[in-house]
């Protein structure tokens, strides 16, 4: 079972479409990573349940429309494995033990799950499974024991807290010394090793609102299925503040992350740039309308392949693709189970999973 390549692990919960954001994020850099590393991509279905546990039809269907966005995007499924949460039961059983290595107080300083609550207005009023989740994405992770971990800069948090829960559990089980070296962690007798975050060439890409980090919730995104009308109509929202064409302004501002995101000839950025630092007759309209243009381009060729599932039979293409998935992944993560419970003196008998 030992991977010929080293392993990437990453994923994202189905909550719909994919955007932009998600693009130069994170999947920009699966899809470039599938050659050099073993991946795999998880749809973390479970995980949406805890803040929408009343909809498991639109869970079903975001599921679903999630997978087809990752290959119309270039995720191979002959080269990647695409995982389904729900069909791995190492990963509920380890998120088990794991959350006897972290303290509560520490899962709820946990960043990114503040900032969760806050964004979606839970207050006090959500499920207990709500901050359970942010330990079962570390189950998510290490169950496949990867060593790199392409996110957002949103998830950076929560991979921090996989790592400490992999030394804790080398430290408590594998007798690991706690002074060893992440990179040496494996080789000292770790089961798990420390796997490090690899933030996309955009940290943040702002919003179409032109203050917030591009979102569903919020409203602000440009999809990855968007028309070239939709794009060019969604770029014109963006607001600089800047009032004339020959007011000199501010390229750190967010039309102009969207330039150096989207716009490939890096002559044609500074040209750009200096136009517009120095208030040289060039509109914010005209630069809206070009970066729209560079956007679609980079959208057709993936409509295009997305294309191929929207009709009819095409979500029954993409359960084939989840099922071979389920069958690739399961034998890997009952591996990781069966080693952590050997190290943990749970191996009282052995089990086999089998998927028809």
């Amino acid at each position: 079972m030992t991977p010929q390549k080293p392993r990437i692990l990453t994923g994202d919960t189905p909550t719909g479409r994919l955007h932009l954001g998600h693009w130069v994020g994170s999947v920009e850099n699966r899809v470039a990573l599938q050659d050099e590393y073993d991946c795999s991509f998880l749809i973390a279905n479970m995980h949406a349940f805890t803040t929408r546990a009343d909809k498991p039809g639109e869970i079903r269907e975001s599921t679903i429309e999630i997978v087809k966005d990752w290959l119309a995007c270039g995720i191979d499924p002959e080269r990647s494995n695409i995982v389904l949460q729900s069909e791995i039961p190492a990963i509920v059983e380890l998120s088990w033990y794991f959350a006897m290595l972290i303290p509560f107080n520490r899962v709820m300083r946990n960043p990114t799950l503040k900032t969760e609550i806050d964004a979606k207005g839970l207050g006090d009023h959500y499920s207990f499974g709500f901050p359970l989740y942010a330990v079962g994405q570390c189950a998510d992770i290490l169950v496949f024991r990867p060593e790199l971990v392409p996110v957002g800069e949103d998830q950076v948090a929560h991979i921090e807290m996989t790592r400490e829960v992999a030394r804790k559990f080398n430290q408590v089980y594998c007798n690991v010394d706690p002074q060893t070296e992440d990179a040496d962690s494996v080789s000292a007798g770790g089961l798990f090793p420390i796997p490090v975050a690899k933030v996309g060439r955009i940290a943040r890409l702002p919003g179409t609102d032109g203050v917030h980090k591009m979102s569903k919730s919020l409203g602000n995104a440009i999809y990855l299925t968007d028309t070239p009308k939709q794009v060019k109509k969604k770029m014109g929202q963006i607001f600089t503040g800047r009032q004339t064409m020959d007011e000199p302004g501010d390229i750190t501002n967010s039309l102009f992350q969207y330039v150096r995101a989207f716009i490939k000839d890096e002559s044609r950025v500074k040209e750009l740039e200096q136009a517009y630092s120095k208030g040289d007759n060039i509109g914010d309209g005209h630069i809206k309308v070009e970066v729209a243009a560079a956007i679609s381009e980079l959208l057709a060729p993936i409509q295009e392949r997305r294309a191929r599932f929207e009709g009819k039979g095409g979500d029954d293409l993409i359960v084939d693709v989840i099922r071979e998935g389920i069958r690739k992944s399961n034998p890997v993560a009952e591996e990781t189970l069966e080693l952590a419970k050997q190290a943990m003196k749970l191996d009282f008998a052995p089990r086999t999973i089998s998927f028809s």
